[in-house]
């Protein structure tokens, strides 16, 4: 999960500014964008899932992203130059308590809810987040649309019907609220992103967030003793594949993907990942992990992929 500069493997970004100003020709190039948004992001639910079987969760996170940002920020010093990187203290704080939000509120959290929770029910769950940023504008005076309060109902409704795993011990409740929590703490973190002082260039301030997320992921795997015990030689090779996909894919590649497609692209067409890609979660979840598609994660899902579905369509005419 990630602010508008941000990667998500997070797992789940924020909506998009809804404007479509002037109509775009839908290229070949778009599509083929908008199609690595859907599948890594949509994937990396599954790369955490495979990571944690072998690798201690905030340690491994903070090791993500950190490198993560250290490769981006050199990408950038290599193409536009280290004058890029220059951000004054204000902008440097703001990136920081956005990528502490997001990337150990949010996507921490969900690295250690799937420790014990399937890596689709976990992506389903987190696609309440736009109903949780029509809830935080409505509490800072922005009124919402008739359709993004029918949206977040809906949304709520599903998240209800999601959480049944967790109260009839199918998984661990814990680390549904885990999710739920983590959703609560990305949506704050994207709303915040857009009401303080960031960094003008979106890739300067993911590299940013991401160096100062990683830290704290890395600092909190620390106090929870995650290094006792830790010996590199027994992760699996299944697990420094997943790592290594979620840093170079996850957190690289579907993030240049998803900045260029919100240069290029029309804006409603870019927020259709917030739903298509818990779809994406779940299939891979089932296919590759063989998770169970029990009736609560197939109604539940169904109902929060609506509930987002309309708030997006509802929010991009508003």
């Amino acid at each position: 999960m990630t602010s508008p500069a941000v990667d998500p493997a997070s797992e789940v970004q924020p909506l998009p500014s809804p404007t479509d100003a002037v109509p775009r020709r839908i290229t070949g190039a778009i599509w083929a964008a908008l199609g690595i948004v859907y599948v890594v992001w949509g994937s990396t639910y599954l790369g955490i899932r495979v990571v944690v079987e072998t690798m201690p969760p905030f340690l491994s996170a903070g090791g993500r992203f950190v490198t993560a940002g250290l490769l981006l920020a050199a990408i950038i010093a290599w193409r536009q130059g280290p004058a890029a990187l220059k951000v004054d203290r204000r902008q440097l704080a703001s990136a920081a308590i956005v990528g502490v939000l997001l990337l150990l509120g949010g996507n921490g959290l969900i690295v250690l809810a799937e420790t014990s929770v399937p890596s689709g029910l976990a992506a389903l769950l987190v696609a309440v987040v736009p109903a949780w940023v029509v809830l935080i504008k409505a509490s800072f005076g922005e009124r919402p649309t008739l359709g993004g309060v029918a949206g977040v109902l809906l949304g709520l409704v599903g998240l209800a019907v999601l959480t049944l795993p967790g109260l009839t011990g199918a998984v661990r409740i814990g680390g549904v609220l885990l999710v739920v929590l983590a959703t609560l703490l990305w949506s704050v973190g994207s709303f915040s992103s857009s009401r303080i002082p960031m960094p003008k260039n979106p890739f300067t301030a993911s590299a940013y967030e991401m160096i100062a997320g990683g830290l704290a992921c890395a600092a909190l795997g620390l106090i929870r003793g995650e290094q006792h015990g830790l010996d590199l030689g027994e992760v699996s090779t299944r697990s420094w594949v997943a790592w290594a996909y979620l840093v170079v894919f996850g957190s690289i590649i579907a993030f240049t993907a998803y900045a260029w497609l919100l240069q290029t692209a029309p804006l409603s067409l870019v927020a259709t990942y917030a739903y298509v890609n818990p779809v994406v979660a779940v299939l891979l979840g089932a296919v590759v992990l063989g998770e169970a598609l029990t009736l609560p994660i197939v109604i539940g899902g169904a109902i929060v992929v609506l509930g987002v579905g309309l708030i997006v369509s509802t929010e991009r005419r508003s």
